[in-house]
């Protein structure tokens, strides 16, 4: 798939004021998130659970399909079960999701996209799409063989010729071998294999980047101003009235709404203008938004743009240890934003209220170092001893001298940074890409309370498409509680449909011998 995540992971509970009357008993269900915003307006949520279920929620998505909202339990939308959802999208008053078989599924409050009160399948035979962007009043599918199609209002040509509108049948734009598409209000972009952007559509603020303000009703190709760039296009995004174009050496280029107010200099973008910031790795923007958002490979995010069609922002870095675009849109925007359909992660909290969180990673007072990959994170002995036995031995005894720097080697460093923040503030972060992590470094360092998150997250998690992900986790370290869920799961999802029972068998052997071999050793080096 050519989609590029925005967003790998975002906590949950920066949507906690949208969620707080949902009963919480379904929170933790959550496996991906999508908020269906539009000018300043939500209308609603997309979720989708730890068994693939698709769920809404919100009085407006709930109204487009025809569903009673309930505020304590999202409801679950049946056309779409036994579907995967990879990528999601809206504009104004539709919301779009793409499946991981090229399926596209559309559901509107607008009569003109003829949705009937459920999510309309969009289909061209047997063909099948790979990504799908949205204006505001139009969509575009890319076609998992590079071609690119146009669906709703083309007022400005957003949609490619001379046509009013056509919300049912699609428009070829004669656009072929492309990777990636964009739109912002009412401007589309498309990136080819070739390393070359198209723009077209609406154009009065000059986000095409074609070097004026006439719209563009055919895919026009955009200039840099020196002719020629030196790096490959890594990826293309649209604001409202505004493009950015992201290269694989870091730098970014942006049309109008993104360099124009840039301090405060107010020149006009009409081409490509670099935007001062290096090593970028990822950006996002969204079609009903002035903003724009960039992260570095320091793990640094920055903002600029206007908001609310007034106030200036110029070029910031923001401030904290943020972890995701959605979390960085808050600050600016004072509600998050997801950039797509986004996996979740969820916070186990202890019934210890106090933090200790000033003693962590504060340069100004530790006495030793951990260092993963050549990464230090700073932490306090004496505190270290009173909040863990495993610390309480390592710098006692024989161990106490020539431990002010500890080498870590079998964990990564943002699971043991998680770790050690868990000791200071009683709060850790567990999805399924640090699981295994977790559990090991829960068992090696005998850590109760750990251990206790990951039996927690592993039940709620446990379905028949999670079973042999965590079928050698439970095996290896014997959480025998979860043994009556594993037989439940067996019986009712997983012998019916196989029919050699024998096959079977030597599945479930061959985890457990996958789990008697694999090796997470619990080292740690001293220097």
């Amino acid at each position: 798939m050519k989609i590029i995540p925005t967003d790998t992971w975002v906590d949950i509970e920066l949507f906690q004021n949208d969620l707080k009357d949902i009963d919480p008993e379904f929170i933790p269900n959550i496996v991906s998130v999508f908020k269906i915003s539009s000018h300043d307006s939500d209308m609603g949520f997309l979720f989708i659970t730890n068994n693939n279920a698709t769920y809404v929620y919100g009085d407006e998505i709930c109204k487009w399909l025809s569903l009673q909202h309930n505020p304590k339990q999202p409801q679950q939308i049946d056309i779409l079960n036994g579907k995967k959802i990879i990528q999601a999208n809206s504009g104004y008053n539709f919301v779009v999701v793409l499946t991981d078989d090229g399926l596209v599924y559309l559901a509107s409050g607008d009569s003109n996209w003829q949705t009937n009160n459920t999510f309309r399948l969009i289909s061209i035979g047997n063909d099948r799409f790979e990504m799908i962007a949205c204006g505001q009043h139009h969509l575009l599918l890319l076609q998992q063989k590079g071609t690119v199609f146009a669906l709703g209002e083309n007022e400005y040509g957003q949609l490619t010729g001379n046509l009013p509108e056509s919300y049912n049948d699609l428009v070829d734009t004669g656009l072929n071998n492309v990777k990636i598409i964009a739109c912002g209000a009412g401007h589309s972009l498309a990136l080819t294999n070739t390393n070359q952007i198209y723009s077209w559509g609406w154009n009065e603020y000059g986000q095409l980047g074609l070097g004026d303000t006439n719209d563009r009703t055919t895919p026009s190709l955009v200039s840099f101003p020196d002719g020629s760039i030196d790096s490959p296009i890594k990826n293309i995004v649209a604001g409202e009235w505004h493009s950015s174009f992201l290269l694989e050496d870091g730098q970014i280029f942006g049309c109008d709404y993104g360099p124009r107010y840039i301090n405060d200099a107010k020149q006009d973008a009409f081409v490509p203008k670099k935007i001062p910031i290096e090593n970028v790795q990822s950006m996002a923007c969204t079609n009903y938004l002035h903003i724009s958002l960039a992260l570095d490979h320091s793990s640094h995010y920055y903002r600029w743009g206007r908001l609310n069609y007034r106030k200036l922002l110029p070029l910031k870095k923001l401030d904290g240890q943020l972890k995701s675009f959605a979390a960085a849109s808050a600050i600016v925007n004072k509600s998050p934003i997801t950039f797509g359909l986004t996996s979740t992660f969820y916070t186990y909290k202890s019934n210890d209220p106090i933090s200790f969180i000033e003693l962590f990673n504060n340069p100004d007072n530790y006495d030793v170092e951990f260092v993963i990959d050549d990464k230090p994170i700073l932490a306090c002995k004496c505190y270290l001893k009173i909040a863990s036995k495993y610390y309480s031995r390592m710098f006692s005894g024989v161990w106490q001298e020539n431990t002010n720097r500890v080498v870590i080697d079998a964990y990564s460093y943002d699971v043991y940074y998680s770790y050690l923040r868990m000791l200071h503030t009683g709060n850790i972060r567990i999805n399924r890409s640090n699981i295994a992590e977790f559990i090991d470094l829960a068992n090696c360092y005998c850590d109760e309370r750990l251990m206790k998150h990951c039996r927690t997250f592993i039940r709620r998690d446990l379905n028949k498409q999670t079973l042999f992900i965590y079928l050698p986790l439970i095996s290896k370290y014997e959480l025998n509680d979860m043994n009556d869920k594993l037989v439940e799961l067996t019986i009712k999802d997983v012998i019916p449909k196989i029919s050699n029972i024998t096959k079977f068998l030597g599945l479930f052997f061959e985890q457990q011998s996958f789990c008697e071999t694999k090796d997470l050793p619990c080292k740690r080096k001293k220097n």
